[in-house]
């Protein structure tokens, strides 16, 4: 018996990976993303690095490691990230006062200023995937992201 939750695997019911819950997150993730970037390319910036200042923003200060967690990228990928932020002055980088080896990272007043540009951006991305989705959608995918974790 096949619960009402699950797709039923048979020869009269092939399993279809491209109409699967997994690729239509990944589709959706993805429009986002382009959407996202298309929107912030005006302000010289992409959606990882949108991501990376808004993170500062919440947690001033943060490692690298912190930062790549929240980012969803490694940590040499962050370190190429911050590089070109702080060659663009959107940010700044001080080694821990007691940890030298630990990097931490501040918006400058310059990454303020695209920052806030980058949320309206953002905001138009937010505004269109919850006008095309259902009310309790967040909640429903945080159901998933959770159940799968």
């Amino acid at each position: 018996m096949t619960s009402s939750k699950t797709a039923p695997t048979t020869r009269d019911h092939p399993f279809l990976p491209h109409e699967t819950l997994g690729y239509a997150l990944k589709r959706a993730q993805q429009a986002m993303r382009l959407h996202m970037d298309r929107q912030l390319q005006e302000i010289g910036l992409n959606a990882p690095q949108y991501n990376v200042l808004a993170s500062l923003e919440a947690e001033p200060g943060a490692s690298n490691a912190r930062l790549a967690r929240r980012a969803f990228v490694t940590p040499q990928t962050m370190q190429a990230m911050l590089v070109k932020l702080e060659q663009a002055g959107l940010i700044q980088r001080r080694p821990d006062t007691e940890h030298g080896r630990i990097q931490r990272t501040e918006l400058t007043e310059r990454g303020r200023s695209s920052l806030a540009q980058a949320h309206l951006a953002a905001q138009k991305s937010e505004r269109l995937a919850r006008e095309a989705s259902s009310p309790d959608a967040v909640e429903m995918l945080t159901r998933v992201a959770e159940a799968l974790a």
